[in-house]
């Protein structure tokens, strides 16, 4: 009989706590045998309204979008290597647009029933509530979410893994 878990997806946007979340998601699909998946979203929405704003200018867009598809890649290629580090296949997705609408859509692709996520800022106003586009997933999304904490704990977790 399969477990509960069977597809996990972490969301990694190259925080620490971002890291935590895909090295506590090496250790469930590990311990569960769930297949493995990761996500980063360029917020291709954010850079649009930077531009409507007239804070950058399309070309200006164009290259800070590029600088960020170029971060997504060195990030998930960090959390593939920690996957294949402890034997753990992971398959990694980068996608543009906006966060919350990217994640849903991905669990959705995948039929996922766990979202893990790192442990979600501080918020130092409403309007920063508003615009926190991974806890707008969080509520968002149809399947279970696990929030990793606890950085040390999560390390030692994973660093125990054969």
């Amino acid at each position: 009989m399969a477990g509960p878990i069977q597809n996990i997806l972490v969301y990694v946007d190259g925080s620490e706590e971002s890291i935590t979340a895909a090295e506590y998601g090496v250790c469930l699909a590990k311990s569960t045998g769930a297949s493995l998946s990761a996500l980063y979203v360029v917020n291709t929405r954010a850079l649009n309204d930077l531009v409507k704003s007239r804070i950058f200018i399309a070309s200006e867009e164009q290259e800070y979008q590029q600088d960020l598809e170029n971060d997504a890649d060195k990030y998930l290629n960090h959390v593939k290597d920690l996957a294949h580090k402890k034997g753990q296949t992971i398959e990694v997705f980068q996608k543009n647009g906006a966060i919350h609408t990217e994640i849903k859509h991905t669990i959705e692709e995948l039929d996922a029933d766990l979202l893990i996520i790192g442990e979600l800022s501080k918020l130092q106003s409403r309007r920063d509530e508003f615009y926190n586009e991974v806890e707008r997933a969080m509520r968002s999304v149809p399947c279970s979410v696990l929030i990793a904490k606890d950085e040390d704990l999560v390390w030692s977790l994973y660093e125990s893994l054969a």
